[in-house]
């Protein structure tokens, strides 16, 4: 199982999360590409880190909202998502190779990524501009998606993510954020809950979904301490942790 993180939010004189401890923790980094949150000096020293750690590194780009953090929906058209997320993953990419890294993951942030989960055609044009770029690179979409199922159709390798922090339906959708405990408060919760994932995926029964990478969120005021906790729970079940890689997805 992987362990992921979104990192690299920090902007500016605006300062989010301890990506360097977290760093020590993930297995890969979801590096925020300027856009939503991140900047050049922030974009540099976050993939210095993770190459430094052996962490693998992706993408993570997202609306161009950073005063909303990207998580506002914007009407974007499919050629106009298509070229915003192939400047993002460029961007990275170039800090990446000047660190003497490898880019192996994109991973879309806030509304894109949400949107993405059931939005075809703006799934399509993710995948497009993923593929555009390298079609080596895993595309990381929420477990049960629309964006992981195009994916795959498109050839591309997709990794299914689930949220050890977030409650799920019996479908292995996410439950709304609106409804009472969507959001898991305690350390003993978030654990049972990524155990549950990783040996028994998303939903109920025969609408099971498998899933290959757990996200913890970095810029929480407990990330450290859940992350921590969360690593220790998977590996006293039994469950490895490894990077993400083509070879370690399930198809």
């Amino acid at each position: 199982m992987d362990l992921n993180c979104d990192l690299g939010e920090s902007f500016g004189n605006y300062r989010l999360g301890n990506d360097e401890a977290l760093l020590s923790i993930v297995t890969s980094a979801n590096i925020a590409c300027g856009l939503h949150a991140g900047d050049p000096l922030v974009m540099g020293r976050t993939v210095r880190w993770a190459v430094s750690k052996g962490v693998a590194i992706g993408a993570h780009p997202g609306y161009p909202d950073l005063q909303g953090f990207g998580r506002r929906e914007m009407n974007m058209s499919a050629e106009e998502v298509e070229a915003f997320v192939l400047y993002q993953i460029g961007a990275l990419a170039g800090f990446v190779r000047a660190e003497g890294g490898e880019l192996v993951h994109v991973k879309p942030h806030g509304a894109l990524y949400n949107q993405a989960a059931k939005d075809r055609a703006l799934a399509r044009a993710i995948v497009q501009a993923v593929k555009r770029f390298s079609p080596h690179l895993i595309v990381v979409g929420l477990a049960g998606s629309v964006l992981v199922e195009e994916a795959r159709e498109a050839g591309l390798p997709a990794a299914a993510e689930g949220f050890p922090d977030r409650a799920y339906n019996p479908d292995g959708t996410l439950k709304s954020r609106r409804e009472p405990g969507a959001v898991l408060q305690t350390v003993e919760a978030v654990c049972q809950q990524a155990i549950r994932l990783a040996t028994q995926g998303a939903g109920e029964g025969t609408q099971r979904v498998p899933v290959d990478t757990l996200c913890i969120h970095g810029d929480g005021a407990h990330a450290v301490e859940f992350a921590t906790a969360v690593r220790e729970s998977l590996l006293t079940a039994g469950v490895a942790l490894r990077s993400l890689s083509p070879e370690s997805l399930r198809l």
